[in-house]
């Protein structure tokens, strides 16, 4: 196995704790994008092949990847009384993604303005894998030119005027009418991802009441994807008539 210093996360722009999914995906885009065919044969363009397929074959692997932590750690756990000194050059930063973004993934432009360099033209890309939970968090390699270091990438969702978002939940309230609530039946809404979801109204179910969509929620950090919790409201009905006399 390579040596731990060339983390084979930060070659595919993911952070340790990412799933299997997310490296599939990962390795997917980045070697269509940086194909030595794509980039016209260019010995950069191998180089990042070679350093791509390195790290899926490492990665992909349980086995592989479970013995990379550990001796990724290990220089980790020796080099930490000199944290403050060896990554100076380590920055943070979030980003808000919008709820369909998590499903489908996207693309970014991460550009570092230091005032120390101001000619500098620090950018990188970073490319989000489909099916990515929101808190995941992207560990970007800075060029040696500008020291060791690193940008950890931190992505959040943007609340939505349809959605709340509780970690991998999400919530909506639906609007039903009284004689629905009485008799039961099936109402319609529209999930994340556009696709119509099918919503069982239990016969008498009452206002504020919450109906479990499982699995059809933003993606969880470890696979799978969390719930869809929907909140049933509806008008009740009050009638005044006359009294006798």
């Amino acid at each position: 196995m390579k040596s731990a210093a060339s983390n084979y996360y930060a070659v595919l722009g993911l952070h340790e704790r990412c799933t299997d999914a997310q490296i599939r995906a990962a390795y997917r885009v980045l070697a269509k994008q940086h194909h030595p065919d794509v980039k016209g044969g260019s010995h950069e363009a191998q180089a990042r092949t070679q350093a791509l397929n390195a790290a899926y074959e490492i990665l992909s692997d349980p086995n592989h990847r479970a013995a990379y932590d550990a001796e990724l750690a290990t220089p980790q756990k020796s080099a930490a009384p000199k944290r403050a000194g060896s990554f100076a050059g380590n920055l943070a930063q979030e980003i808000y993604l919008r709820l369909d973004e998590f499903m489908r993934g996207t693309r970014l432009e991460v550009r570092v303005n230091d005032p120390a360099q101001p000619a500098s033209g620090e950018s990188y890309e970073l490319i989000v894998p489909p099916e990515t939970a929101p808190g995941t968090r992207f560990k970007i390699p800075r060029a040696e030119n500008f020291g060791r270091g690193s940008v950890l990438v931190r992505v959040k969702a943007r609340p939505d005027f349809r959605f709340k978002v509780r970690g991998s939940d999400l919530r909506c309230d639906l609007k039903i009418k009284s004689e629905r609530a009485t008799h039961g039946g099936t109402e319609t809404i529209r999930g994340l991802t556009g696709a119509p979801l099918r919503v069982l109204i239990p016969r008498g179910v009452g206002r504020n009441e919450i109906i479990r969509l499982a699995g059809e929620g933003l993606p969880k950090p470890r696979g799978g994807r969390g719930d869809l919790l929907v909140r049933i409201s509806y008008r009740v009905e009050v009638r005044i008539v006359r009294a006798a006399k």
